[in-house]
Parts: structure tokens; C-alpha cells; sequence
């Protein structure tokens, strides 16, 4: 039996995103029978690097638009610099994981995505870990950092580069696997 089954999982990510850090969880989470989107502001293709030259482009299963995070169980945040840079400066992104996390669905998150937590104002009292580059920034926004290849707090899991990813896919699956399906939030809230 797979842990994931049919559970719906959203990849936001734009062009820059680090290519092991969304391919590797892709994999993972299919391996374990997850339903997974690539979301994106914008439709067609992104473009992923391996750190700085170009590596494989991604086709975008669905556009980024106001209430679509309703259809989706957990999210996964790949890092990348340039992705990250850009989707934390976006108003859409900042609701978008902000919806997940005040319905505390899980959320992964790995490298330089932590900055889109930072502007979403969500680190405050929360302990996680990322590239060491925006440990500052983390601290700044009133998290807790920790130089960990994996940091579980809650509802979230982070790592802090590609060498993690074995660590961090193993503990994504593990709290994805707790999280209830978009029929079970909607008894609830009947």
C-alpha cells in the first residue's frame, strides 16, 4: 500500500528553481502513490537550474489563481535562489501558503524557499532550517534556525540544500502521510 495514496500535493514553483530540489520530491512523492501538480504564476514551461547553469524545464500543470490551494492536501516549496527571490515578493504566493498553513495542511520546504515563509510572515515562534545564506533573515522574522539537514516543526518540514534531500523527502513522506484529504477537511467543516 503506498503512505500517500491519491493524497493531492502542490509544487509551487517558478523559473530558477533549483532542479534536484522539485525533481527528487516529485519522484518521492509519486513513488508513494501522491497526486502531484506543478503550480506556477504562469503557464507552459519553467525553467530549473543546477545552481547556476540551466538545467530541465518543468511543464506547469496549473496556473497559480486565487482559492485553488482548496484542492490541494500538503505543498512542497523547492528552493533555487531565483524562484524563491521572486515568488516570495508576489501577494498570491504569500495567500497561497498562508491558506496552508491557517488550515494547517503540511508544508515542505527546502534551500532558499524558506524566504517565502519569511515574507508570508509565518516564521515568528517557529523553529525550521534552510540555506545557511537567510539563516538572518529567519532569525529576523522571529524563527528559530537550526543548522540540521532536516528541522520537523508542526505542520512543516525543511532542509537546508540538495545533500539533504534523502532526509528531507523520508520526512516529507512521513508528515504528508498524516494529512487528511480534501473530502475528510470538507466533513470537518460540515
Amino acid at each position: 500500500m503506498n503512505a500517500l495514496n491519491q493524497l493531492r500535493v502542490a509544487i509551487l514553483a517558478t523559473d530558477g528553481f533549483e532542479e534536484t530540489e522539485l525533481t527528487s520530491p516529485l519522484k518521492a512523492l509519486k513513488d508513494a502513490g501522491a497526486l502531484v501538480d506543478i503550480v506556477s504564476i504562469k503557464s507552459g514551461e519553467i525553467q530549473g537550474l543546477q545552481h547556476f547553469d540551466k538545467g530541465v524545464r518543468v511543464t506547469v500543470d496549473v496556473k497559480l489563481i486565487p482559492e485553488i490551494e482548496a484542492n490541494y492536501d500538503a505543498l512542497v516549496l523547492p528552493g533555487g535562489a531565483m524562484n524563491a527571490d521572486f515568488l516570495r515578493t508576489l501577494p498570491e504566493v504569500k495567500n497561497f501558503v498562508k491558506a496552508f498553513d491557517d488550515s494547517k495542511r503540511p508544508i515542505a520546504f527546502i534551500c532558499h524557499a524558506a524566504w517565502t515563509l519569511v515574507s508570508a510572515d509565518l516564521v515568528r515562534n517557529r523553529k525550521l532550517t534552510s540555506y545557511s545564506t537567510i539563516q538572518d533573515d529567519i532569525r529576523n522574522a522571529g524563527g528559530s534556525w537550526s543548522d540540521q539537514a532536516v528541522v520537523v516543526d508542526q505542520n512543516w518540514v525543511s532542509s537546508r540544500k540538495p545533500d539533504d534531500l534523502p532526509a528531507f523527502n523520508r520526512e516529507m513522506i512521513k508528515l504528508f502521510s498524516g494529512a487528511k484529504r480534501l473530502d475528510e477537511r470538507e466533513r470537518d467543516v460540515a
